[in-house]
């Protein structure tokens, strides 16, 4: 589904970045000759998982289609400080308009997909699978949880459109979980249904519900093993809730099925990346 999502999104995107950018012309472009041409590369400064590919062939794409664009690595490779990502060749004007928007989707993709990987690492001795969350940057929702799965983590739902989350307030205007959950089932029979929980008794009421996952919201270590034990496979366990870089191992060695962080989308650090062209001009 994201996939598909990507392909009717991304051209459009790319097309309201560059409208942000260069609005009625870019004026300082326009002191070259716009017969020169121009060849260069783009670096890594740091270590980072490269994300970003497509969003930077269809900038390039967009200001000017003679624009060649030839990548030396793959998105979701890791790459080490002053790696060469990809090489460029063509107008100088229409490198230089493109540089910008080009490189804010790499970055902040790459960002994204890096500390993914740095998270997937640390729980690989384990078969929990860590989530993403709706806390993406605005208008770049689809782009950052394509960015999460490069970095070796998965999505949660994409929005609020795809599957049912039900939390505190949606329980009590319902009236109960058990409530909550029949009304998504008549709403929309075959959408994944998940609770949130916040207390072991609050868990059975949503297993005998009937909810596809339930959300353990807070749960201490001791509580997620019991909550583990509990279920006994009738549905699948997600622990959310204040889980970092020091707790998420013994989160994930609880046995829990999904671990969901905020941080794989919020937190990203844009990476240092540097765009220079060759010396001389063509």
């Amino acid at each position: 589904m994201l996939e598909s999502l990507l392909e009717n999104s991304l051209s459009r995107q790319v097309a309201e970045a560059l409208a942000e950018d260069i609005r009625e012309g870019d004026l300082t472009a326009q002191l070259i000759p716009e017969s020169t041409r121009a060849s260069g590369r783009v670096i890594s400064r740091e270590h980072a998982v490269v994300c970003g590919q497509r969003w930077v062939d269809e900038v390039f794409r967009q200001v000017d289609p003679s624009i060649k664009v030839d990548w030396l690595v793959e998105d979701g490779q890791k790459v080490e400080p002053n790696t060469i990502l990809f090489r460029f060749s063509g107008p100088a004007r229409g490198l230089l308009t493109a540089e910008r928007s080009a490189l804010n989707f790499l970055q902040t993709l790459s960002g994204t997909a890096t500390i993914a990987r740095s998270y997937a690492d640390r729980v690989a001795h384990t078969s929990v699978k860590l989530l993403d969350t709706r806390k993406t940057l605005p208008l770049l929702r689809l782009a950052q949880k394509y960015a999460v799965t490069c970095g070796g983590c998965h999505n949660h739902r994409l929005g609020l459109w795809d599957a049912f989350l039900i939390k505190e307030n949606h329980i009590m205007a319902c009236g109960s979980i058990s409530a909550a959950v029949a009304q998504a089932g008549q709403i929309a029979p075959g959408k994944p249904v998940e609770v949130e929980v916040e207390r072991l008794d609050q868990l059975k009421e949503a297993l005998q519900a009937g909810a596809d996952i339930v959300m353990l919201d807070n749960f201490s270590h001791e509580q997620l093993r019991e909550a583990v034990a509990l279920t006994a496979g009738r549905a699948r366990l997600e622990a959310s809730g204040n889980i970092d870089d020091q707790t998420l191992v013994a989160v994930a060695e609880t046995g829990v099925d999904y671990i969901s962080i905020g941080a794989l989308t919020k937190h990203c650090q844009a990476i240092d990346l540097s765009m220079r062209l060759d010396s001389e001009a063509e």
